[in-house]
């Protein structure tokens, strides 16, 4: 066959580029503490996530184009928190932005969101600054710690407890659930035998614990990340302190078992999502069948993220349906989805609610070193 002439060659090139459909990615970017005292936590909801996002990927993705999680670790630092996003947005182009981690760490990105016009899907905090006012940019999925902090006290209360100490960092997330631990206490008439505050980063731990023990609580409300409550709780057994412990669902994490080896047993942790063994749910069924083909065991961090990315991905295929696939599109897909059944799990989106689920429960760390219900 003869080739064609340079310039022949150089147009069919040209006419091709511009009658084929274009194969890039929709890029969504990550900025969360894979170092740091979550990181354990973090690392699990990212694979959860990246469960379901491959499956999708695997079966073609949306439209035609493949998901790309672009991740960057912040440490845990809501500095480094809005640096990486301002990379992710300005200079690696992504879509949105999935699955912080922290409160003022996603507080940090709040000037980004709204200055670009993008979405925050599933940040993974129940912070009550997240959901009120809403906040046309930030789509969430889990439950506010206040839900989970008054349903803790009354959990406690019920089984008998009267003197409850409350030991929180010193940050916006600290505040939050504490705001919520104190409602709870102030429905049961009753005030917190003792409320410790310490600090987010270099906490001295063994004093406040000290403290905990002096006043004879009866159970302990622990509200931090998790190599704190672990430390913590070391602290509170060597000063000789019985007390029950109980943390929030950021906590909800196999590695933070990990974290709390020989004191790991009997410690209750609220939840934000179902029984990552409740088969009755499709959603979960789902998840645990794509854990299994990967020799994985799917965990309450893992069944988070991977919730969250099924939001996402619904999102994305009602912006490209409408064909929107872009930043301003996504943000008018989501407020529009309405009531979305996620298997099991009904959540709803719309201009003036962006709480997502309203779930919550109690779990307790049993002698298996999983999470009873």
């Amino acid at each position: 066959m003869p080739s064609l002439p340079l310039k022949l060659l150089g147009a069919v090139l040209a006419l091709s580029a511009w009658t084929l459909p274009a194969l890039a990615q929709i890029k969504i970017g990550q900025t969360a503490g894979f170092s740091g005292p979550v990181a354990a936590g973090v690392k699990e909801t990212s694979e959860g996530a990246r469960l379901y996002l491959d499956a999708v990927n695997a079966q073609g993705g949306v439209g035609g184009q493949k998901i790309e999680l672009i991740t960057l670790d912040d440490k845990f630092d809501p500095e480094l928190s809005a640096a990486n996003a301002k990379q992710l947005i300005e200079q690696r182009g992504v879509l949105a932005l999935f699955l912080s981690r922290g409160t003022p760490q996603t507080e940090a990105l709040f000037p980004l969101l709204a200055q670009h016009k993008l979405a925050l899907v599933a940040p993974s905090s129940g912070a009550m600054l997240l959901h009120k006012p809403v906040n046309p940019y930030v789509f969430n999925v889990r439950a506010t710690y206040q839900r989970e902090a008054e349903q803790a006290v009354q959990h406690l209360v019920s089984r008998g407890v009267q003197r409850l100490a409350l030991v929180q960092v010193d940050d916006s997330f600290g505040d939050d659930g504490a705001a919520g631990v104190l409602h709870g206490l102030q429905v049961a008439k009753l005030k917190p035998s003792v409320h410790l505050k310490y600090p987010r980063t270099q906490p001295q731990l063994a004093p406040l614990m000290k403290q905990v023990a002096q006043a004879d609580a009866q159970a302990l409300i622990f509200i931090g990340a998790a190599e704190q409550v672990a430390e913590g709780t070391q602290a509170l057994r060597a000063a000789g302190s019985t007390a029950q412990l109980l943390t929030l669902s950021n906590n909800a994490t196999a590695g933070f078992i990990r974290l709390m080896g020989a004191q790991a047993r009997g410690v209750i942790v609220s939840q934000a999502f179902p029984a990552e063994r409740s088969i009755s749910l499709a959603l979960v069924r789902e998840a645990q069948a794509l854990a299994k083909a990967r020799k994985q065991e799917l965990s309450p961090g893992m069944l988070e993220g991977f919730t969250a990315a099924k939001v996402l991905v619904e999102g994305l295929r009602k912006a490209a349906k409408d064909k929107a696939l872009d930043r301003a599109g996504l943000v008018r897909a989501l407020d529009s989805l309405g009531k979305l059944d996620l298997g099991g799990l009904e959540l709803g989106y719309s201009p003036a609610d962006h709480t997502g689920l309203d779930y919550a429960d109690m779990a307790i760390i049993g002698p298996d070193g999983k999470f009873w219900r």
